[in-house]
């Protein structure tokens, strides 16, 4: 059973099924084993980025697209729901059907422009490919800060949403399992079950006959179009589908904060993360995605509190000469860049291709991206 529901992908590592495993129940308990909005926030947050790293390594890991515009389809998520929310709010507020309406009205957009996109760039070799995408998600950015009077420009957009997924809906009237449900849980679990669905769905997609010509197509496209199929054709299915995922993300991330801004979900800097998540987890894996998303979202929110501890005013090593100075709560970012060169140095295929040569006892650099694929013809 647990064969299929991972279409046959076992983590095929003890190490890599045990840190999954504990993701997963860490994830599913969040609410009742880490009370407190932080914790919750961080949680909900390492959801959307499986998500959405998950969607850029169908890109990058298994078709070998570079693409700079997945933030692009992240913010048209986010923005999608935040002005359906905010125009179709009704005397009796905001309703589902909202919700619905700007998340269908982003996923338009989204299909419509990655789909240009693929039809007219995809053709061109990939570091020419690159910087249209670069292009296109810097102009959307401009251009969503511009709008002011429909995305609210710099500022963004704060909106309601449904009553039952606001902090002041309390179904039960009193705790379940020492919690007490609101609408944040509520909508906590929103995400939780449309993430793990899409994951699983996405994992059944890169395992299919269509994923691995997608892999045949990062190996070798010369050879794959030489077999018989169109590169170009499975090259643009796949930017589409990644773009319509990583916009669901940004719904998800609009619903969870009830706030958009070009900060939140356009800045280049999301971007950036999203490559090293997808470095830091191994290309091509898809379970890299929730293990490098879990590693980075907790040193990104909590490795300024551990140097606090250890640096800061009277933390444990804060009177020691020269050391002071490097471990202080302000050099984090610091910090998290030597991390960031120690992972690669040492996992270079990722941390699950590390976990997945050593179960099978190889070199670590013998593990590629992911199990190279051999398409046979298409029929006919």
């Amino acid at each position: 059973m647990l064969n299929r529901l991972l279409s046959h992908d076992l983590p095929r590592s003890r190490l890599l099924a045990a840190a999954l495993l504990l993701v997963l129940a860490g994830l599913a308990l969040a609410p009742f084993l880490f009370p407190g909005a932080k914790a919750l926030g961080v949680a909900a947050k390492m959801l959307v980025f499986i998500l959405l790293v998950a969607s850029y390594d169908l890109l990058l890991g298994y078709t070998g697209i570079v693409s700079f515009a997945h933030t692009m389809f992240f913010g048209i998520g986010a923005y999608g729901v935040a002005i359906a929310c905010t125009r179709l709010a009704g005397e009796g507020g905001v309703g589902l059907a909202a919700v619905l309406t700007g998340l269908g009205g982003a996923l338009g957009v989204s299909l419509a422009l990655s789909l240009l996109i693929g039809l007219f760039s995809l053709r061109v070799k990939a570091i020419f490919f690159a910087m249209i995408t670069l292009a296109v998600a810097a102009a959307f950015q401009t251009l969503a800060s511009q709008l002011s009077e429909l995305t609210g420009g710099e500022d963004g957009l704060s909106f309601k949403t449904p009553r039952w997924l606001s902090p002041s809906f309390e179904p039960f009237e009193e705790p379940v399992l020492g919690l007490m449900v609101d609408g944040k849980v509520l909508t906590y679990y929103l995400l939780f079950v449309v993430v793990t669905v899409l994951f699983l769905g996405l994992l059944r997609v890169v395992n299919s006959p269509f994923g691995r010509v997608l892999q045949a197509i990062r190996e070798n496209d010369f050879r794959a179009e030489a077999i018989g199929y169109r590169t170009v054709v499975f090259r643009t299915l796949s930017n589409v589908m990644s773009a319509a995922l990583a916009t669901v993300a940004g719904a998800l991330l609009a619903l969870w904060l009830r706030y958009t801004g070009p900060d939140t979900t356009l800045s280049f800097e999301i971007m950036l993360d999203i490559l090293l998540i997808v470095v830091i987890g191994g290309m091509g894996t898809l379970y890299g995605a929730v293990i490098g998303s879990v590693l980075f979202v907790l040193a990104q929110n909590y490795l300024q509190d551990l140097l606090r501890l250890a640096g800061g005013e009277g933390g444990a090593l804060s009177e020691v000469p020269l050391i002071a100075p490097f471990i202080s709560p302000d050099r984090w970012l610091f910090w998290l860049g030597i991390g960031f060169v120690l992972c690669v140095y040492h996992f270079p295929n990722g941390v699950v291709g590390r976990l997945r040569a050593r179960a099978l006892g190889r070199s670590p650099d013998a593990a590629g991206p992911a199990t190279p694929a051999t398409a046979s013809p298409p029929p006919g």
